[in-house]
């Protein structure tokens, strides 16, 4: 079998919840002993993961023109994965056009419709943004990012609220969608990490390019982390992330115990030297890495319910979920003061990881409903006539502004 995963970038696992995914992805397309390439559009740089020593073939600079056509053909992958919609935009039509029979599916990460409305509708209101109309969801973003999961025979969620939101406000037929969480293993999760005692300070973590992340900084920095480190005064926040800009490492103040420190070398490391982990996040969508990391080395977490959304299930929550900086600092010197509390924060964390994002459960049933589709594929694409029909349009638009652009660069 053969996999081609097409990306706008490439994975940078330790620098967002994205290039995780990806690497999560290809790790098991191979563990079924398939043949997995990986081509970007984009060139490598110092951060990213080197996929030659996973197996996984690459190709780098890979263009939106016929070169193109003659690679996919070349090819002939069995699956065609995109990393996000837009890919699947680029692409899509061309891999239609010169691998017919080959599934297309796109992972989501997160459904960027729904960031962008919430990202909205906080610039209005500045509160903490989670339910909104179905006329407040309806953007340019959501009519392209919609009509792309349509076309495609699969779709990847990684949170079960923004699988159930797809079905209940847009009437997505569930046959083209499957929720899989983050996969991580019994060894990714650090049980014997340091106790409360051994602990101290907070920590942030998040990729500083991400207009979620930089505005939870700046929240963090204006209003929550004076009223804690009042409480604290001994206390340090750490805030970490890459690609850190000038108005970020402006931020860093000794004296006031607000340390901007910018990539974390290991992010499991500064997970564990930390007492609590802050994540006031006041829009957003998907599933939030950094939690997930958090939990997995046995550190208990203050966010608000963006923050928490569709992360825990049914499970009690890994600390506090607070959506006021008064809320969320008090919780925050609770959490940090109370051993008890913070310890069976603790033991919740590990508790959801296993249940939520266990890759022992999630792979193998992402891979089932893979192979279920593709050996009804025909049948599969006969049941979806709106995606059909979006394919005809979707095509004969794109195909025309790709030659266009073609023609144009010669």
């Amino acid at each position: 079998m053969k996999v081609l995963m097409v990306g706008g970038l490439w994975p940078e696992p330790a620098s967002s919840g994205a290039g995780l995914r990806m690497l999560e992805l290809s790790k098991l397309f191979k563990q079924q002993g398939w043949r997995a390439t990986y081509a970007a559009t984009a060139a490598t740089n110092e951060h990213s993961v080197d996929l030659k020593q996973f197996g996984i073939d690459s190709v780098e600079i890979l263009m939106n023109d016929s070169s193109f056509d003659r690679f996919v053909s070349d090819l002939k992958p069995e699956i065609v994965l995109f990393d996000r919609f837009s890919t699947e935009e680029q692409f899509g039509w061309r891999v239609e056009k010169n691998c017919p029979d080959a599934m297309r599916i796109v992972e989501t990460v997160d459904l960027h419709f729904l960031r962008e409305a919430r990202h909205k509708q906080f610039k209005a209101s500045k509160s903490v943004i989670c339910e909104l109309s179905k006329n407040e969801l309806i953007n340019e973003v959501a009519v392209r990012e919609i009509a792309s999961l349509l076309r495609s025979d699969l779709s990847i969620l990684v949170s079960g609220y923004e699988m159930e939101l797809l079905k209940k406000q847009f009437a997505i037929d569930p046959s083209l969608l499957h929720c899989c969480p983050f996969m991580f293993d019994e060894s990714a999760i650090h049980a014997d990490a340091p106790e409360f005692s051994s602990r101290a300070h907070f920590v942030s973590i998040g990729n500083f390019r991400h207009a979620p992340n930089w505005d939870a900084v700046v929240w963090l920095k204006q209003e929550i982390w004076p009223k804690i480190r009042k409480a604290l005064p001994n206390a340090e926040m750490h805030v970490y992330g890459a690609y850190a800009p000038p108005k970020a490492t402006a931020l860093d103040d000794a004296k006031t115990g607000f340390r901007v420190l910018g990539r974390a070398a290991d992010a499991d490391a500064v997970m564990q030297q930390a007492r609590i982990c802050l994540a006031p996040l006041r829009f957003g969508a998907g599933i939030k890495t950094k939690l997930a990391d958090a939990m997995r080395n046995g550190t208990p977490n203050v966010t608000t319910s963006v923050g928490a959304e569709g992360m825990a299930g049914d499970l009690p929550w890994s600390g506090m979920v607070a959506d006021s900086a008064e809320e969320f600092a008090e919780a925050a010197v609770s959490l940090y003061r109370d051993e008890s509390a913070w310890s069976e924060a603790r033991e919740q964390g590990f508790d959801i990881v296993r249940a939520q994002f266990s890759a022992e459960k999630n792979g193998p049933e992402l891979i089932s409903r893979i192979k279920e589709i593709q050996a009804n594929l025909k049948q599969h694409r006969l049941n979806n006539f709106t995606g059909a029909m979006l394919r005809h349009h979707h095509q004969r638009s794109t195909e025309f502004m790709s030659r266009w652009i073609e023609a144009k660069n010669r």
